[in-house]
């Protein structure tokens, strides 16, 4: 099941603040800054391989505690913020819980070992041919 299709925004916890940057008094005025918490050992909606993947995989984005944050402040409203976040967190676990492809070992035939030989050898050749001075051949 996709993670998007699950009922996992209930187990999201935002916390606003203010932003930094740009954007005059609205900055000194409106929390927009939004920081998105996902307790990823505490969620029902994760299995363990899918908690010890994404724990393994975002270990750099999750602190010691298990936690994974995520910010935005891009955005002048926090509603924007808001929906970044989520769109940030969809992306991140998503790509993180994808399992990579078993790279398969591919025996090559003769004959290609024979071409590719052959393509190295042309390939040598003109090397070896720009190397000759032409000032130290004699006529």
């Amino acid at each position: 099941m996709n993670i998007r299709e699950r009922n996992i925004k209930s187990e999201f916890e935002f916390k606003s603040s203010r932003s930094g940057g740009k954007g005059g008094q609205n900055v000194n005025k409106v929390e927009t800054k939004i920081e998105l918490n996902f307790d990823i050992p505490r969620s029902v909606y994760l299995s363990d391989d899918e908690k010890k993947r994404l724990l393994f995989k975002l270990k750099n984005r999750v602190d010691k505690n298990g936690i994974l944050k995520i910010t935005s402040q891009s955005e002048r409203s926090q509603i924007l913020n808001k929906y970044k976040a989520v769109n940030k967190f969809y992306e991140i676990t998503g790509k993180a819980l994808e399992k990579e492809k078993v790279r398969k070992k591919v025996k090559l035939s003769k004959a290609d070992k024979e071409k590719r030989l052959q393509e190295k050898k042309i390939i040598s050749g003109k090397k070896a041919l720009r190397k000759i001075n032409p000032k130290n051949i004699e006529d």
